[in-house]
């Protein structure tokens, strides 16, 4: 069985986008206990799914399939949490004044978000998402990125 033929290829890059998208999506609406818009859930998605194909061709190493998945990682976190803020501001409300006016609301949809069940889940107001990042402990960013560091090493094993 050929593993680089273009329908293997796609059937395997949309399972593992798939998977990717969903537990980091889910992960990050859990630990910063607001939910994310969909177009920003769905541009990391095309994201991953097009990086994911063109790599499904062959075989590759831990170390290559790391050096790929740990800036993946990071990168999606930086685009979630970006959209979380552009689109829900500091108070938590939907983008208004000077960003509405040059189309950021474009990438914040029609207010649909993804995961705002789980948001609701943890027992934090989705509102009050500028607070809780603007007050995060120094010590807070470096274990963030010490567990995407071993997330991504994960992924790589398996």
């Amino acid at each position: 069985m050929d593993i680089s033929g273009t329908q293997l290829r796609a059937l395997r890059a949309a399972l593992f986008t798939a998977l990717v998208v969903t537990l980091s999506t889910a992960s990050h609406v859990l630990l910063s206990r607001a939910p994310l818009p969909l177009n920003t859930v769905a541009a990391v998605a095309v994201a991953v799914f097009a990086l994911t194909f063109a790599l499904a061709g062959r075989e590759r190493g831990f170390g290559r399939i790391a050096a790929v998945l740990i800036p993946l990682e990071l990168a999606a976190d930086t685009v979630f949490t970006t959209g979380q803020h552009v689109c829900y501001g500091a108070a938590g409300g939907p983008v208004a004044g000077p960003l509405r006016s040059v189309g950021w609301d474009v990438f914040c949809g029609d207010g649909t978000s993804v995961g705002s069940p789980l948001a609701r889940m943890t027992g934090t107001d989705p509102g009050r998402l500028g607070g809780l990042l603007a007050h995060a402990d120094p010590q807070t960013a470096w274990l963030l990125l010490g567990a995407h560091i071993c997330v991504g090493l994960l992924a790589a094993a398996w």
